[in-house]
């Protein structure tokens, strides 16, 4: 019989790595929900008691529903811009030969390594300079700025990961190039763009740091969060709505990377 390979070996050191690094991650987070049934404002141990009463306040805090609203414009608007591009770039990259194709990869995933505050700070001096007034809008076009990268990278294994002569056939019985697309590149790659849809307007609904630099009068949901915790009363309405948010955003991101590796082969190619 044989001795295991190497590779076939479990690396221990790094599984435990793991489990610390994801530990630490996320063990926070469980208090969210904890303190949310918490019957008392303060949020420290021991818990005082089980209530829904933060969950009932936060139904009825009118603002908070303002904020709420403004969230969803913005990431439904920027999902579908963020997607819509996403699927122009990934098709370009996997289906056409572009001269200096990976240095424009490269400059459109770059909003995913340079810091949030450099971006905000970048795009509110632009704003200012061209004389935008600060809005929902501006905000929205900084969300479809960092999500593109997203979306690209969600779709480009839909377009490598379906048969290509497919397209082909298209062509050779006599389709044009919007015909072959809409036919047939669109049904196959549709499980990618509703998975980058979804992923980008949880993207958009979570992001804090450009939408704090691009607001005007209207706040989107994190900032209002963020300015109810100066005052500690309101505090605990605060953390049922996170604890909501935490898990519909598990739900929505796990239901798109589903979506995404839904009939495409584990195949680690970029497109370039």
């Amino acid at each position: 019989m044989s001795e295991p390979s190497y590779i076939d070996r479990p690396n221990r050191p790094l599984y435990a790595y793991a489990m610390f690094y994801l530990a630490f991650l996320y063990i926070p987070i469980l208090f969210l929900p904890l303190f949310s049934f918490n019957d008392s404002t303060y949020i420290a141990f021991p818990l005082k008691g089980f209530t829904f009463e933060w969950y009932e306040q936060m139904f009825s805090d009118a603002p908070m529903g303002a904020a709420l609203v403004n969230s969803l414009k913005v990431g439904a608007v920027a999902s579908v811009f963020a997607t819509l591009l996403g699927v122009f770039a990934a098709k370009a990259v996997t289906r056409y030969h572009i001269p200096g194709k990976r240095p424009i990869v490269f400059v459109i995933m770059l909003p995913l390594v340079v810091p949030g505050i450099l971006l905000g700070v970048a795009l509110l001096i632009l704003m200012k300079q061209i004389g935008v007034q600060l809005s929902l809008i501006t905000v929205t076009i900084g969300h479809i700025l960092i999500c593109v990268p997203f979306a690209m990278a969600t779709l480009i294994p839909r377009f490598e990961g379906f048969d290509k002569s497919m397209e082909e056939a298209s062509a050779d019985l006599g389709a044009n190039a919007i015909s072959t697309f809409w036919r047939v590149t669109l049904p196959m790659v549709l499980p990618g763009i509703i998975a980058s849809m979804l992923l980008c307007f949880t993207i958009s609904f979570d992001e804090f740091i450009i939408a704090f630099m691009l607001n005007g009068s209207e706040k989107t949901l994190p900032i209002h969060i963020f300015s109810q915790l100066r005052f500690p009363a309101r505090l605990p309405p605060v953390l049922a709505l996170g604890s909501a948010i935490i898990a519909i955003s598990f739900v929505v991101v796990f239901f798109s990377q589903w979506l995404r590796r839904y009939g495409v082969d584990d195949k680690p190619s970029l497109g370039i």
